[in-house]
């Protein structure tokens, strides 16, 4: 039995979470409006959704550019890299392989799937942007589309 306004996902609680730390440093009440709102123009927070998305697209660009170790590394093959895909449109765009998966396993779930899938969405431009700037890049990006 699921109780009205309870949290129902870890996601549910870690936001949860974030959102009191949020009140606490800004001074809020729990039943003040514009919490989002502080959250993004103030705080320069993520919500823990898009936090998620971050951390997954940062971790798919390192290991790309070989600064993560070896098992992630290896779930993300650029389409250029795959024999008979090298004239596909996928291929010059800088996009990855996303391995196909059963219906009935959590492979949907799977780092070799949602980190090709994920970056695979991101604009073009992003893609190619170095480590230096890739980060700032993103968050910026977030913050513009969120």
């Amino acid at each position: 039995m699921v109780l009205a306004g309870a949290p129902r996902s870890v996601t549910d609680r870690l936001q949860r979470v974030l959102n009191a730390a949020a009140r606490l440093v800004s001074g809020t009440r729990k039943y003040d409006r514009g919490l989002s709102q502080l959250l993004r123009a103030d705080l320069h927070w993520f919500n823990v959704a898009d936090r998620v998305r971050y951390k997954l697209a940062v971790t798919v660009h390192r290991c790309l550019h070989n600064k993560a170790p070896k098992y992630p590394t290896v779930c993300c093959v650029a389409v250029s890299d795959i024999a008979g895909h090298q004239r596909l449109r996928s291929a010059h765009c800088r996009q990855l392989d996303v391995p196909h998966y059963g219906r009935t396993t959590l492979g949907r779930r799977a780092f070799s799937v949602v980190g090709p899938t994920f970056w695979n969405l991101l604009p073009d431009k992003l893609r190619e942007e170095t480590e230096n700037t890739f980060w700032l890049s993103l968050k910026t990006s977030f913050f513009r589309h969120h």
